[in-house]
């Protein structure tokens, strides 16, 4: 049975397309149009109770019992566990692939998506205030990744969902206003991830 993604073309999105892909899953797509306020629909919200997508039913959950999951985070950890692949058995392993994963969720996502939000914005004092802020601090964050990546060829050392989660946003690196020929340990892993069949069919499904 098909896992029932309910999704958005964001950043956010790709990154379970990606995962979905990758570890080779069945999946069907229910596009929720964020635009049109489709995620505070009441048959969403019983599944992303924080009306965001993305969110999964899974028929075949732990136990073989459905289950709904929702933040990106969470789903990528349990399709990880679910499969067993791009998540490590060790215990061990499994700590930088969790500091990855939450240093995407709490800054590299956050941080160049406000840089998305005040590029919108008509004012213009509001709009250089909030660029300078959030510009200056994406741009640290690809530094920082940039600095990881000096050393290790995946963000875990191998390919893991940290590296699926962290590329939805880089993904966007043209619209933060990053030239990746800045960050040329960043412009690698992208070039090498984006090379991948599975994550360029995970882009490239429609989820709008």
């Amino acid at each position: 049975m098909s896992i029932e993604l309910w999704t958005w073309n964001t950043p956010n999105g790709r990154k379970i397309s990606v995962a979905l892909e990758e570890m080779g899953l069945a999946y069907g797509v229910h596009p929720v149009n964020i635009g049109k306020g489709e995620q505070f629909n009441p048959a969403f919200l019983k599944i992303s109770p924080n009306n965001r997508i993305p969110a999964i039913l899974d028929p075949e959950g732990p136990g073989g019992a459905p289950i709904s999951v929702f933040e990106s985070g969470a789903i990528l950890i349990s399709l990880g566990q679910k499969t067993g692949r791009f998540w490590p058995a060790d215990l061990r392993a499994q700590v930088p692939v969790l500091e990855w994963l939450m240093w995407q969720m709490g800054g590299f996502g956050p941080m160049p998506g406000q840089v998305h939000h005040f590029l919108q914005v008509e004012n213009e004092a509001d709009r250089r205030y909030g660029l300078e802020r959030y510009s200056k601090e994406t741009r640290r964050l690809y530094g920082v990744a940039d600095r990881r990546l000096a050393e290790v060829e995946f963000f875990a050392g191998d390919i893991s969902i940290a590296d699926f989660a962290i590329l939805g946003w880089a993904w966007r690196h043209e619209r933060h206003q990053v030239d990746l020929a800045e960050f040329p340990h960043v412009r690698r892993w992208y070039e090498t991830m984006m090379a991948r069949p599975a994550t360029r069919r995970g882009f490239e499904v429609a989820l709008s």
